[in-house]
Formats: C-alpha cells, structure tokens, sequence
C-alpha cells in the first residue's frame, strides 16, 4: 500500500480541544483528520472513537455506520461551501467580473484554511455508494453551474473573451478548468509559506480573470 502525503494536522487534538466540542462534533474532527491521515478502508469506528476521547458506543448515538459518518463530513462540508460561493456572488454586485473574482476568493480561502476537508471530500467519496453520493454530485453541480453562468454573464456583456474551440465558448469546460485548478491548491499550500491565504486567494482570482479573458474596467 502506498504512503499517503501528509496534510499537516495531527490524527488527534489535544484534550482541551476535545473537551471543548460537542460529542458529534468531536466525531467529526476525528473522522476527518483519520481519514486524511491513513484513508478511509484503513480507519476503524475504534479508531475515530479513541482520536476523539469517546467511546465507540458514542459514535452510533449520531451515525449508524463509518459510512453514514464518511457521507456527513463530505456533505456537511460541501453544502457549506456551495452557500459561501453563492453568498460572495450575490453581495459581489452586478459585475461579472467582481463576481468571479469574488467566486474565486471564496472558493480558494476555504480550501487554504480547511485543507483536511477538502482532501478528504476529494479523495475519500469514491468510497460511498451512489445512493449517498447523489447530494454531494448535485452540489458540485451547482456550484459548476454559479461558475457557468458567470461566464455567460461576461461574456454576454463583453467584459469576458476566453479562448475559443472551433469558433464557439465552451464555458462548462473553463469552468471545470477553473474550479480544479482551485481545488488543487488544498493539495500544496500550508500556512508559514510567502504568501497568506488571502494573498492566495487574490493571485487564484487574478488568474482566473487573465484566463477568461477580463478587460479592465474603463
């Protein structure tokens, strides 16, 4: 079996950490950071428990399996940031251009700051079934979509002039272009490097902007 890379965060808090959380919330931390450490068909139920300093019968008082556990830290997480990208281009204004920039912000501050999640919703969910993938494809989905529509926005108004296939857009491929090369950046970055998150997040929009083609504002 392949070494898995690590992501910088401990399997487990310290006990003031976990004092401090309530049980379900304990479990989730735990789940997460066991399965970004050693990967989901490795962990155990007893594993997660003992990370988070409860008993293993605690863990069936909230899920009642690993795999129900798996399918809410991945939907939980994903539902939260299809309201964030939602939120940042609503208040961006009627711009396209604020508004993917905004999007981008976004997008690449949480997967900055909460890199165990993301790994985990990228690499872990091929373990669920369909029946409990379905949610989280619908918001992956949607959040394509925020991007697409985005882009037809500026392109529509003029202010957008990304490349071309042939003579015609194809705006649902930049916005899958864009969005893994956002997602990536949960791959590499760690805090203590030259630039901040919201640095970060500043260079991932102004690229996003230069790849679609942006004209400045007159």
């Amino acid at each position: 079996m392949s070494k898995r890379k690590p992501v910088g965060t401990s399997a487990s808090d310290t006990l003031a950490e976990r004092e401090s959380r309530p049980p379900v919330e304990a479990i989730r931390a735990a789940a997460f950071a066991q399965f970004a450490e050693r990967g989901y068909p490795v962990v155990t139920v007893r594993d997660i428990m003992r990370a988070c300093g409860l008993t293993q019968g605690a863990l069936y008082n909230h899920f009642k399996s690993k795999d129900e556990l798996l399918h809410d830290i991945i939907s939980s997480t994903q539902v939260e940031l299809e309201r964030q990208c939602q939120q940042a281009v609503a208040a961006a204004g009627d711009d396209a251009r604020a508004q993917l920039a905004a999007f981008v912000r976004v997008y690449v501050m949480r997967h900055c700051r909460l890199r165990v999640e993301a790994l985990v919703a990228n690499r872990e969910i091929g373990w669920l079934g369909a029946d409990r993938v379905a949610d989280i494809r619908r918001s992956r989905r949607a959040i394509r979509d925020i991007v697409v529509a985005i882009l037809a926005r500026g392109v529509e108004s003029g202010v957008f002039e990304p490349p071309q296939v042939e003579g015609r857009y194809d705006l649902k491929a930049m916005a899958m272009a864009l969005l893994d090369q956002c997602t990536h950046v949960s791959m590499w970055y760690g805090p203590g490097g030259e630039l901040g998150e919201e640095q970060m997040a500043k260079l991932y929009a102004d690229m996003a902007l230069r790849a679609v083609g942006a004209k400045s504002p007159s």
